[in-house]
């Protein structure tokens, strides 16, 4: 989370992949991993000139095999042919060794840039994305989806490709040079080449489906996996390990046997091409074998034949194995393209407005209906209406799941309404970037979310250009200064993973702290005491007094002895306001704030209020 530490998407790259990343029933998603690779030009030129250059040289081996049977061998050849011609091979071997380092360095670079890329592509994609996504798509299993799908592109790029084009310049050089050495016995060798494409096209076909259920399995293994992990005490705190167990090895079983399928079906399809591919060449060697007994044949041009029909065969056989390494990285690649594709429902507008200078912090919704879309049967607020002046300190109470925290989500852009307005400083939120309406708001959530990071970076959330002296300002003023002093690196320690460091209440204040920093003109407090004991939550309800002054406020509460004192309590119930008042004309009024009110006062404070 360090700032040094972060590297951003070049625009090109993450513009290019989205821009190539269009769904294919072939290897057309692969588009997007060449597009990712011609960012960088210099290297894409370098590995294949080295490409061509080793297979050349690989290619020159039987040749030059070939002169030194016929030349060097013959007799009453001199020392100095025979020098000659070993020389000329050594040559070719020395460029051969310094070709291969050339090529394996450039293209395993490659691999691991466009990799990179891809995942700062999807990562810059899934930030911008609205909630309504992460409803319907697991977040541990997109998770899962960025590790395991770039890890086999990253194999495709690295490797794959470079095997692919290397032995598809030395099946189409050799076959060239066998038709130079041996014209007849190279038809023999084509006629078993084009036998085996029908194999390879009918393969491929289930191979490719196959390998897709495959990476789907693995993504919900990996899903899986941080889920049960996440919530270990939990589990563990019930007894449930042998059913997670159980659980997870019904998930690894599932991902087993359609990694079988797949196995079986390349498995059969190499068998089947080797058997083609060796089988003609057999005979093409027992043809040559023939002609060398006769005499129509030189010993050194079927030596190079030989060797040459090998390299050709070894190559389409390679090739069919590479093949199948690529359907699957077309998978991923796929399943890749898709999140690259993904259009967030909440986008900046093609001429945003500029919100008002210097802020007021004045909201209001006017005549509001929202449904959430996991749930469009349900309406989370219908026809509402309410206006928060500047500076104002409004309370929201009502029964779970009558709407509280959807005006959040709403006033934050995170959703836009089905109906209605929402006007920031009077400008529609929809004629305004997300990021803007943002920066207005600081908030701080019931549960307080910290990320692995030291608590600076993590208070830092809030103004990543604070200094020291800002974050220990609002540290003290959000009561936690003593615990983060205690620390043993003080604000450099590492507080886990989501703060498992510190407790509960300590993250709520670390959370308040952060909110201080953001210096926002609206605060949106969501239960922002829920987690403190009697004591702490009176030292930071008074920091939260001093931060509320002169900002407009919005305070969702169950406890409503912390909402007493706010300029206005707005009762909803059923995404409706039902009532709306001071505690005491609330209290008086005896309606749904009143009964709330005596489920958690007794008579004699109820009394008091009055």
């Amino acid at each position: 989370m360090h700032a040094e530490t972060v590297r951003e998407t070049p625009p090109p790259v993450a513009e290019t992949l989205v821009a190539e990343a269009k769904p294919d029933k072939s290897l057309g998603p692969l588009r997007m991993i060449w597009a990712a690779a011609l960012v960088y030009p210099g290297r894409v030129a370098t590995a294949l000139a080295a490409l061509m250059v080793t297979a050349s040289a690989t290619l020159g081996i039987p040749w030059g095999f070939r002169q030194i049977i016929d030349q060097g061998f013959a007799r009453g050849s001199n020392h100095t042919t025979i020098n000659h011609w070993f020389e000329a091979l050594l040559a070719i071997i020395v460029v051969l060794a310094i070709g291969t380092a050339v090529r394996f360095y450039s293209v395993s670079w490659l691999g691991e840039r466009v990799v990179a890329d891809i995942r700062l592509a999807v990562q810059r994609n899934l930030l911008r994305l609205s909630p309504s996504f992460f409803e319907e798509n697991s977040p541990k299993e997109i998770s899962s989806r960025m590790t395991s799908d770039t890890a086999l592109i990253e194999q495709v790029v690295g490797t794959s490709v470079s095997v692919a084009l290397r032995n598809g310049i030395m099946a189409v050089g050799g076959t060239a040079y066998l038709f130079f050495l041996k014209p007849m016995l190279t038809l023999w060798l084509v006629g078993g080449i084009v036998c085996v494409v029908g194999p390879i096209v009918w393969f491929s076909r289930r191979l490719r489906n196959v390998s897709r259920s495959s990476q789907d399995r693995i993504a919900d293994i990996g899903a899986l996996i941080a889920e049960v992990l996440g919530a270990a005490k939990v589990v563990q705190a019930f007894n449930q390990e042998e059913r997670e167990a159980a659980r997870f090895a019904g998930a690894v079983e599932r991902s087993f046997m359609t990694a079988r399928r797949r196995i079986q079906i390349r498995a059969a399809m190499t068998s089947v091409v080797m058997l083609l591919v060796f089988g003609a060449l057999n005979l093409l060697m027992w043809r040559g074998a023939l002609g060398v007994a006769d005499g129509s044949i030189s010993g050194g041009t079927i030596a190079a034949f030989v060797i040459t029909g090998g390299l050709v065969a070894g190559a389409f056989g390679s090739l069919t194995e590479v093949y199948g390494d690529l359907v699957r990285a077309a998978g991923a690649a796929s399943r890749l393209n898709e999140l690259l594709n993904e259009k967030p429902t909440i986008a900046p507008p093609a001429r945003p407005l500029d919100l008002p200078m210097p802020p007021r912090g004045q909201l209001a919704f006017e005549g509001v209906t929202f449904r959430y879309p996991s749930r469009p049967e349900v309406a989370a607020l219908a026809d509402f209406t309410l206006k928060i002046e500047p500076g104002e300190t409004v309370a929201i109470v009502g029964p779970s799941g009558a709407g509280k925290s959807t005006l959040f989500q709403l006033a934050e852009r995170f959703y836009d309404p089905q109906a209605g307005t929402i006007k920031l400083d009077g400008v529609p939120l929809t004629a305004v970037d997300p990021a803007e309406v943002r920066r207005r708001f600081a908030l701080v959530p019931q549960d307080g979310v910290l990320f692995a990071a030291d608590a600076r970076d993590n208070l830092r959330y809030g103004n990543w250009q604070a200094s020291d002296e800002q974050i220990w300002q609002a540290a003290r003023d959000a009561n936690a200064e003593e615990f983060l002093r205690e620390l043993p690196q003080g604000l450099d320690t590492f507080l886990g993973e989501d703060g498992a460091r510190l407790s509960g209440g300590q993250r709520q204040r670390m959370a308040i702290a952060r909110a201080l920093l953001r210096e926002a003109p609206i605060l949106l407090l969501d239960e922002a005491t829920s987690a403190l004991d009697a004591e702490s939550e009176r030292l930071v309800q008074d920091a939260l007094d001093r931060m509320m002054a002169g900002r407009t406020t919005l305070v969702i509460a169950h406890r409503l002895a912390t909402v007493r004192a706010a300029d206005r309590i707005v009762v909803l119930d059923k995404g409706r306001i039902v009532e709306q008042g001071t505690h005491e004309a609330l209290t008086r009024a005896g309606g749904l704030y009143a009964r709330l009110a005596a489920l958690q006062f007794d008579d004699t404070q109820l009394q008091g209020a009055n």
